[in-house]
């Protein structure tokens, strides 16, 4: 078995849409992925329809933003096969409705900067839930003023501390995320603790007993943090997954999807009941 437990669409960040994703996926032999877009379960239904004709199995989930106020930061949890998805759905929505209304103030600004119509850069979102920064440099890549999604450009509009066109959104603090996801029946992982800085975080979440697995095989995590996430796996007995968090054009690191995966064992010690 081929099991990527982390994969976006064009529902959310993503610039493959679901049914070629899951084309991709058989292609490349990997029988299992989970669906993750970004604070919204959207593709969920249709993405499992379509897995059955595709001979591929679709774990439902959504990766959902949290803030970690105790150390200043953000951290992602993937939440797989909630029995009560509609538990996190108002959670999700207001998420949705914060990043929304800022990437609207975005766009705003970046018109003032760049001579380029607004509805060019909301035409680049159209099939997704939501505007995301990769459609603002989509855009502009099409137009001539940028030549890469996450160069100087990007730092220059969307670096959190000096971006000129950066709003932020409102995220809800981990702790809502993690009663959300219990009370919605969900099965929790830490994604990515490297991208965030979130070690800290993993150890406490390790210690409070929130999570079922870590994302271990990222594209990027460090070395120095893997080998400390597999101790804590064993230490807590936590399953030990792999996602390649495939987002398409839209990312910086371009891998296939099925690059990074999950060890079958550890797939079925984390959706064990």
């Amino acid at each position: 078995m081929s099991i990527d437990l982390h994969c976006h669409t064009r529902y959310s960040d993503g610039s493959t849409p679901l049914e070629e994703l899951i084309q991709l996926a058989a292609l490349r032999g990997v029988t299992t992925f989970a669906l993750t877009d970004h604070d919204t379960m959207a593709g969920c239904e249709c993405a499992l329809e379509l897995g059955r004709g595709a001979g591929v199995t679709v774990i439902p989930g959504v990766e959902i933003s949290a803030a970690d106020p105790k150390r200043h930061g953000k951290a992602h949890i993937l939440c797989y096969k909630p029995k009560k998805p509609e538990v996190l759905l108002p959670l999700l929505q207001k998420t949705t409705d914060s990043r929304h209304a800022a990437m609207l103030r975005s766009v705003d600004k970046v018109c003032r900067l760049y001579a380029i119509p607004r509805e060019m850069i909301l035409r680049r979102a159209e099939g997704s839930t939501n505007i995301y920064k990769q459609h603002v440099l989509q855009a502009l890549m099409d137009a001539g003023y940028a030549s890469e999604m996450f160069g100087e450009v990007f730092k220059k509009l969307y670096d959190s501390k000096t971006g000129i066109a950066y709003e932020k959104v409102d995220y809800p603090d981990i702790d809502t995320v993690m009663d959300a996801v219990d009370a919605a029946e969900g099965i929790a992982v830490l994604a990515h603790p490297s991208e965030y800085h979130s070690m800290d975080l993993l150890r406490e979440l390790c210690r409070n007993h929130r999570i079922r697995g870590i994302e271990v095989y990222h594209p990027r995590n460090t070395e120095e943090d893997k080998a400390e996430m597999l101790r804590l796996a064993e230490k807590y007995d936590l399953a030990v997954t792999g996602g390649t968090d495939y987002h398409g054009f839209y990312t910086t690191k371009k891998n296939p999807v099925g690059t990074f995966t999950t060890a079958e064992s550890e797939f079925d010690k984390l959706f064990s009941e």
